[in-house]
């Protein structure tokens, strides 16, 4: 047992995506030469997760030994006397644990092993939610997770036929349609389902279809496509399907506060894959989503924020998202002190565009930055301030003026370039010497204006 259970915590999912991250990280520290500190602060902490969780893994096998003998009878499949990891009912209404039920009657037998019930031809298995539920939370109270017992990959065949009964359900009675979006929403929660709809081309179209119907449904099948949306086989299945992206862009201009951060939150996940940047940036998703940032709802905007910013990472929607008054919404927003956590990453990466500094300069984005600077404390904000002002700089040098002014009254880019992230104290340390340069230059024409004098 032991040793089955370390196999299983070697093989979590969770070591998988730390390890990616810190591939990541780490190429972005060898390869990148304006790399952040906020980049190496992330490895090391990546690592440090690591770390924890090699260290724990053999007193994890241990406890989970322990726990498993221990489990209350009533958790235990009556035929393998262990802890059920995937409750079925049968016909008879006894529960068993699937795989060795399943066994049972593939052996020929067509009766309930403890009641003895001949079963006919009825052998149909339903999933025991409620007890696998129950066992989930044992487990937890516990110490540990059922899914870290179960194979996490793997798809039951009561799953399977569960999923189906339910998207044939959704398009039966409204009454119906209410319990299968309901059970769709919480059985979407857990990874194996999200894979089940990329397995029929006709899932996605069923699951929306009662939407045409009642709009009481929508919360309930939108939190469905925003759990589908955490799966990588779904994004682009989601993102081509034209009825899905109808229904986020209706959510984004008219519906609830709820399902309009639902909405933005699935356009996030959905634009983390660079193929849907482009189909999510021709949609007219990036209007909806600045006005809702301009609206300010407290719900909404982490959510909205993190999707503008994902999106244009994409040159052709940094000039849509300008275009849609991105520059003025934000710079009004920093300009009364809101959610600049979130919405200056945005104004640092439409700085690399051409038409995004030109709405800078316009809108006087150069005393926002150098406030934000004097009165942060944060290295990340203080980073992305300093590499804004530089981007303007080198569009328009006429702005040099203006930080000229701040660093005489506050020496504000000598503490960046003094006490500053690695690549902040680059871009101050430039911009430091344009100012110095320009200094000599009118100091040079002062002189010679004095001279003829």
């Amino acid at each position: 047992m032991a040793k089955t259970a370390l196999m299983v915590v070697d093989s979590d999912p969770t070591v998988h995506r730390l390890k990616k991250v810190l591939f990541r990280l780490v190429k972005a520290i060898v390869d990148d030469e304006d790399y952040s500190i906020e980049t190496i602060v992330e490895a090391e902490e990546t690592l440090r997760a690591l770390k924890e969780l090699q260290l724990s893994t053999c007193s994890f096998s241990f406890k989970l030994q322990d726990i498993l003998l221990s489990c209350p009878e009533e958790f235990r499949c009556p035929l393998s006397k262990e802890l059920m990891t995937d409750p079925v009912i049968l016909y008879s209404g006894q529960t068993y644990d699937n795989p060795y039920i399943q066994k049972w009657l593939k052996a020929g037998n067509r009766s309930c092993p403890l009641t003895q019930k001949v079963l006919a031809v009825n052998t149909t298995l339903i999933p025991n939610y409620l007890i696998r539920e129950i066992i989930a939370e044992w487990c937890k109270n516990k110490g540990i997770e059922l899914s870290a017992i179960v194979n996490k990959e793997g798809i039951t065949k009561s799953d399977r036929d569960n999923f189906h009964f339910l998207l044939e359900k959704i398009s039966s009675s409204f009454v119906e349609q209410q319990e299968a979006a309901k059970e769709l929403q919480l059985l979407t929660k857990m990874p194996s389902f999200h894979a089940l709809f990329g397995e029929s081309v006709d899932a996605i179209p069923q699951l929306l279809n009662p939407l045409s119907g009642h709009d009481s449904l929508q919360k309930g099948i939108m939190t469905t496509l925003l759990n589908l949306s955490n799966h990588d086989d779904n994004k682009k299945l989601l993102a081509e399907n034209r009825v899905v992206m109808a229904l986020l862009m209706k959510d984004l201009g008219s519906g609830t506060t709820e399902t309009r951060s639902i909405a933005a939150a699935t356009l996030f996940n959905l634009s983390i894959l660079d193929s849907n940047k482009e189909i999510i940036g021709k949609s007219g998703a990036l209007k909806l989503l600045i006005d809702l940032l301009e609206e300010g709802l407290s719900l909404v905007v982490k959510d909205v924020a993190s999707a503008i910013f994902t999106l244009c990472a994409m040159d052709d929607n940094k000039k849509r998202a300008v275009t849609e008054g991105a520059v003025g919404v934000i710079l009004k927003k920093i300009m009364s002190n809101s959610n600049i956590d979130e919405i200056l990453p945005i104004l640092g990466i439409l700085s690399e565009n051409a038409y995004g500094l030109r709405d800078m300069r316009k809108l006087k984005a150069v005393p926002a930055l150098l406030g934000i600077i004097r009165v942060t404390s944060c290295e990340r904000n203080k980073e992305i301030c300093i590499v804004i002002l530089h981007n303007i700089c080198l569009y328009d040098r006429t702005k040099l003026q203006e930080i000229r002014e701040e660093e005489n009254n506050h020496g504000t880019i000598s503490a960046i370039a003094q006490n500053g992230t690695p690549r902040a104290k680059r871009e101050a340390t430039w911009i430091l010497g344009r100012l110095r340069s320009v200094s000599a230059m009118l100091d040079d024409w002062l002189f010679k204006i004095t001279k003829s004098d």
